[in-house]
């Protein structure tokens, strides 16, 4: 049984996501939550509808321990499964000015997203290294490539995670393995309803923001088999707001 595990699957890009591949391949879809179990279902119910199956599993990415202790028990009880595909989608916001940032808004959020893609992907990565196949997709943001004032944190935490991606990909290319960030720009989510989208509209070229779906299509195409020559690649998905 072949499965693809989506980090913060339960709302957003990550339920979107989970909803595209269920759509466009043959994985069972492994979705990964922090607190929402409900919303974790609410993706699970969708991810059925769409005629593939799946499960909810529960752990804060940025917990070594819990990451380690869940995806243990998990492999255990499904000794037949194999993960191919591992995106890496969980993220925290704590925006505020970096002159008033505490250390605390600062730490959780590399730890969220440096941190995570490091238990999840690490976790796994020797079982695509003996497969001879595997597909890592980081979804980072625009603000890791081109830095967005307010989000020193998140925007650190997202180019430490672009660094990575360059680097892992150089390291198990030979394996048939393809480490690939998507970096998406304003994408119309929980995260971003509070946003003023008619000023920020004035800023990118396509006059709107994008949708969940639109990058959840470009993680379908990077978790086929089409995507095999293309590694190391951070491609923005943000409407010409910085290209």
């Amino acid at each position: 049984m072949k499965y693809v595990i989506v980090t913060g699957g339960s709302r957003g890009i990550g339920r979107a996501i989970c909803k595209k591949l269920a759509e466009e391949t043959d994985y069972h879809i492994l979705i990964n939550y922090h607190s929402n179990e409900t919303a974790a279902l609410e993706t699970l119910a969708e991810v059925r509808a769409a005629g593939s199956n799946g499960e909810i599993i529960k752990f804060d990415v940025g917990q070594a321990d819990e990451v380690k202790k869940a995806l243990s028990q998990w492999e255990e009880s499904h000794p037949d499964a194999l993960v191919e595909v591992v995106v890496n989608n969980a993220g925290l916001t704590r925006d505020g000015l970096f002159m008033w940032m505490p250390l605390q808004d600062w730490n959780d959020v590399i730890q969220t997203s440096v941190g995570g893609f490091y238990h999840v992907t690490n976790h796994f990565i020797q079982k695509l290294l003996h497969n001879r196949y595997g597909r890592i997709i980081n979804i980072v943001s625009v603000s890791g490539v081109k830095g967005t004032a307010g989000q020193t944190n998140y925007s650190a935490a997202k180019a430490a995670v672009i660094g990575a991606t360059k680097a892992l990909a150089q390291e198990i290319a030979k394996r048939n393995i393809t480490v690939n960030a998507v970096a998406p720009g304003f994408i119309n989510t929980d995260m971003t309803s509070n946003l003023d989208q008619k000023e920020l509209k004035k800023l990118i070229p396509a006059n709107r923001f994008g949708e969940a779906e639109e990058v959840a299509d470009l993680v379908a195409f990077l978790a086929s088999k089409k995507s095999s020559y293309i590694t190391g690649e951070v491609i923005n998905i943000n409407g010409g707001i910085y290209s």
